[in-house]
């Protein structure tokens, strides 16, 4: 049984177990050529500003009553010690990687002087990477 389909009415009733929905076929027209949308040139450059804090955990850290680690125990991206972490506020953020993995925000707090670990109930055993990692961002 052929039957047509009422453009108006795109679902197919005719059989109670399944629906169907019929789409009209889409043709492909040539409208010319699409003009890319103007270029913006900003008045001025950002540049990030990245620098990064390593420190291999020397003895295990017990967390239970939350831990600070001073800055002079971290060295920068070239092995040399440093006595204070560089922030930038408010054109910046700090991400904290204890093993490789990013922590959460809320779990610990960084100072110029010091990396603050909130009280959790787990430790920090010895031979774990942790690294501090500060972005900034500058206007050029």
């Amino acid at each position: 049984m052929s039957r047509k389909l009422d453009p108006q009415n795109l679902i197919d009733d005719s059989c109670c177990e399944t629906n169907r929905v019929f789409w009209p076929r889409i043709k492909a027209i040539d409208i010319g050529t699409i003009q890319p949308p103007p270029v913006v040139i900003p008045e001025g450059t950002i540049i990030p500003i990245i620098n990064r804090y390593f420190y291999i955990v020397e003895e295990d850290i017990d967390l239970t009553n939350g831990a600070t680690l001073p800055a002079n125990l971290f060295t920068d991206d070239n092995g040399n010690p440093v006595t204070e972490f560089t922030l930038y506020n408010p054109n910046g953020y700090v991400n904290l990687y204890i093993n490789a993995v990013m922590q959460e925000g809320g779990a610990y707090k960084v100072t110029p002087d010091s990396l603050t670990l909130n009280p959790f109930n787990a430790t920090i055993f010895a031979g774990t990477p942790i690294i501090i990692e500060s972005l900034g961002f500058q206007q050029i």
